[in-house]
């Protein structure tokens, strides 16, 4: 299945899942920092949760614990570009687990993997909105209560399509 994000919304059996966007809004052509959301259609890869502040996530993705020291790095210098890294870590990085809640559940999506192209834009994910749904720098970001019903009907075998 594949689930349609526009106008700042995902419809799931006719239920609308508010969403926040980037900043700049969408663009096909992303590009590191530029604060916009890659349009485009993208699988659903895992999903990272903090186990000390979330119970249970009922999803078919694969589950990842997020420790202190785990980051996703966002420097177009590191051979680990856009991918999940340990602390400490020489190149930038961005920490997955923050004091503020909007990490406590992340969906990785396959944006810019295969292959990973230098400055194409990194840690591209599905997130906790903050309360007033303010902009993000690039990811998708939901309620908590929308993003876990949200992983109850999504799977490896789904897309998100962002028009």
């Amino acid at each position: 299945m594949i689930f349609v994000l526009k106008n700042k919304f995902i419809n799931i059996d006719n239920y609308n899942l508010k969403c926040a966007i980037g900043k700049r809004g969408r663009k096909k052509n992303k590009r590191e920092g530029d604060k916009f959301t890659p349009i485009g259609t993208y699988r659903f890869i895992s999903v990272y949760y903090r186990k000390d502040r979330i119970n249970k996530i009922k999803t078919n993705l694969e589950k990842i614990v997020i420790k202190k020291n785990m980051g996703w790095c966002d420097d177009p210098r590191s051979k680990d570009y856009n991918k999940e890294i340990k602390f400490p870590f020489i190149y930038r990085a961005e920490k997955l687990y923050r004091s503020d809640n909007i990490y406590d559940i992340i969906i990785e999506i396959d944006y810019n993997k295969h292959p990973t192209i230098k400055n194409r834009g990194s840690a591209i994910f599905i997130h906790i909105a903050k309360r007033n749904y303010s902009p993000t720098k690039g990811c998708i970001a939901m309620s908590k209560k929308d993003i876990k019903f949200f992983l109850g009907k999504i799977s490896k075998n789904d897309k998100i399509k962002i028009i």
